[in-house]
């Protein structure tokens, strides 16, 4: 039995998953996690029921982790080959509107959005770059995050600048496509009348946006230029006055260097609270600063479901995911109540029972809480483009 591979390499970790293609669909016959990198590196992996746990060395970094998902593979799946992997990219840019098979142009294509993506793009060529070595026969498939977003309109993709730097490619190409599409894709098979409607989509994690689909097409998302627009989100600031950043390299003489740090790894929820990024840490805390981030991000979320809907041409149903959608009750319900001047009517009740719809019966807007799955939506367009 030949195997479909998915890698989708972070800034601290990198996620996979097996499949095997069957019957023109996919079977998932394994998925794991290396988390921690840089630091207290843990490996974790499940197939066929069995788990695997262990510590890495200390500081282990993103090469150790591949090692480390490369040995593991080759001991539960041996003499099985692979026959394509499927890469999670952050940003394809304007250029890449569709998943493509990567050779060595379209590798230095996307080397170019690098600066676009810091935190996730030299992590994904590297996650690339080490599995076209250790199955050199395999087709290396790239997905990007941004594809999704490409349905647009103008009005939807374009800052207030002269019109040159949107020709240069200065736009807003919006993120967390792979989750929308799978999202999308789950409508259309179970919500039929949803998906043809007007949705908003909520992917809440410690990356966090938003997205309008009309039609199960794209039309607006929280997220521009980078991934640092919109919602706060765990170490990220979200949308930030312009303003603030001329005045602090400009008056406090920081470097942009220092600017950089502080907007992507220093700010959002860690920054806020000065505790943790980590939701549940700042749920259970009582110091002041952790209830002032999960204020000011629920505040965030409930501004962004509203503009959202106003550029859907209103709202026929809202669904949650991400770490935080799918599992954070006390955020899920102070984000939707008093929201009925919207048409959102949360159930209370099974909002706390963790159901997949959270609305009341008399909602005008059904609110549905649903498992986004990249790695399947990864395996999904692998198994599109090179075929069984």
């Amino acid at each position: 039995m030949s195997l479909l591979l998915t890698l989708n390499a972070g800034s601290s970790s990198i996620k996979f998953g097996v499949f095997a293609p069957r019957d023109g669909g996919l079977d998932r016959l394994a998925s794991g996690l290396v988390e921690g990198l840089g630091g207290a590196a843990r490996f974790s992996a499940k197939a066929a029921g069995a788990a695997d746990q262990r510590e890495l060395a200390a500081g282990a970094d993103h090469q150790q982790a591949m090692d480390a998902v490369l040995d593991w593979l080759g001991a539960t799946f041996p003499g099985q080959p692979v026959d394509a992997v499927s890469h999670r990219v952050v940003h394809g840019g304007a250029r890449f509107a569709e998943p493509v098979q990567v050779d060595e142009q379209v590798f230095e294509q996307l080397r170019e959005f690098v600066p676009l993506a810091p935190l996730h793009q030299p992590h994904n060529l590297a996650g690339i770059a080490a599995a076209a070595k250790a199955f050199a026969s395999a087709p290396q498939v790239a997905c990007f995050d941004t594809s999704f977003h490409r349905s647009h309109p103008f009005v939807a993709d374009t800052f207030a600048l002269p019109r040159a730097y949107y020709e240069q490619g200065i736009r807003r190409y919006g993120f967390h496509g792979l989750s929308y599409e799978f999202i999308a894709r789950q409508l259309r098979q179970a919500h039929p009348d949803l998906y043809a409607g007007r949705v908003v989509v909520a992917h809440l994690g410690n990356g966090a946006s938003m997205c309008a689909l009309r039609g199960g097409r794209s039309v607006a998302s929280t997220m521009g230029f980078t991934a640092l627009d919109g919602l706060p989100m765990g170490t990220r600031c979200g949308q930030i006055d312009p303003g603030v950043l001329l005045y602090l390299i400009g008056e406090r003489g920081m470097s942009l260097d220092a600017v950089t740090k502080l907007l992507y790894q220093q700010s959002g929820l860690k920054g806020m609270s000065g505790i943790s990024n980590d939701v549940r840490e700042l749920l259970a805390s009582d110091q002041p600063g952790a209830r002032d981030a999960l204020d000011y991000f629920v505040d965030q979320c409930r501004r962004e479901i509203a503009g959202l809907a106003a550029s859907a041409g209103g709202i026929d149903a809202l669904v949650l995911t991400g770490g935080i959608g799918e599992n954070a009750v006390e955020v899920r319900a102070r984000m939707l109540r008093g929201m009925g001047w919207l048409g959102i009517e949360l159930d209370e009740a099974a909002n706390q029972a963790g159901v997949s719809e959270i609305s009341l019966p008399t909602s005008a807007v059904r609110v549905l809480v649903l498992r986004t799955d990249e790695e399947r939506m990864l395996a999904e367009h692998a198994l599109e483009i090179v075929g069984q």
